[in-house]
């Protein structure tokens, strides 16, 4: 490709091309097979630009046509599993939350911290699969709010400058100085608590885990309908059976 040709693809932060394509993959992502039309309304994109792309897409094994719909493939799935397996720790918390699940009977998750947003690397529960890679508010979740307990004043004064504190719910906290205090306590007891914050109805607990050498490595969560869980439950009953697991994870690393 010639500089001139390089630097039109270029739109000031990245390669357009490249962009355009992932529009197309996470349009995809909204439906059960796109028709190319419904991919040129959902992306603004002309037409032959789609079917371009789509054609490369699908030559790589990323996208599938059937009868004129496209789907996302399983190369996706692929690439997937070795980002959840990118650090050994990720693999260790996967039978982690099974465990945990099982012997709990309820929704269990670990979960993660990238570009400042929480993202789900293992959920137990049904459909467990539908919601891997899937990203949410830190400052909305159990499991988040534990990511943000291990940052520092000024990396939590960073996130809620660059990304806000969004209303999820109307009980999710939209106060600087009222996250500050969350924090602090969440330091203090060891365990966080989401109280109808990411959805109403539901309340969740969350522990953090570490690897042998003491680094964080991210957060073990169980959520259920608040009719299930009482404070007593959130409060007295889970936080040990989340750090019983939490260590588990611990020493499976230092063995391994």
């Amino acid at each position: 490709m010639s500089p001139e040709r390089d630097e039109a693809d270029t739109d000031g932060i990245g390669v357009s091309t490249t962009r355009k394509t992932f529009a197309i993959i996470e349009a995809l992502e909204e439906g059960e097979g796109v028709t190319i039309a419904q991919l040129t309304q959902r992306t603004e994109l002309p037409k032959s630009t789609v079917y371009r792309h789509l054609q490369t897409l699908t030559d790589l094994g990323y996208v599938i046509e059937r009868d004129g719909r496209y789907y996302v493939g399983f190369r996706f799935v692929e690439l997937g599993e070795q980002a959840r397996s990118r650090k050994m720790g990720y693999t260790a918390a996967k039978r982690a939350v099974f465990e945990l699940g099982q012997e709990t009977d309820e929704l269990a998750v670990f979960i993660v911290e990238e570009d400042n947003e929480a993202v789900y690397v293992h959920r137990y529960g049904s459909l467990s699969n539908t919601m891997i890679g899937q990203r949410r508010p830190l400052h909305s979740m159990a499991s988040g709010k534990v990511i943000l307990a291990e940052w520092d004043d000024e990396s939590v004064a960073e996130y809620v400058s660059d990304v806000g504190l969004e209303a999820v719910t109307s009980n999710t906290i939209t106060d600087p100085d009222a996250l500050s205090d969350e924090l602090e306590e969440i330091r203090s007891r060891g365990y966080a608590v989401n109280d109808q914050e990411h959805m109403d109805g539901l309340r969740g607990v969350a522990v953090p885990v570490y690897t042998p050498g003491d680094d964080f490595l991210g957060g073990l969560s169980v959520f259920g309908p608040t009719s299930r869980f009482t404070d007593d439950y959130v409060h007295d009953d889970l936080p040990p059976k989340l750090n019983d697991k939490a260590g588990e994870i611990k020493v499976t690393l230092a063995y391994s």
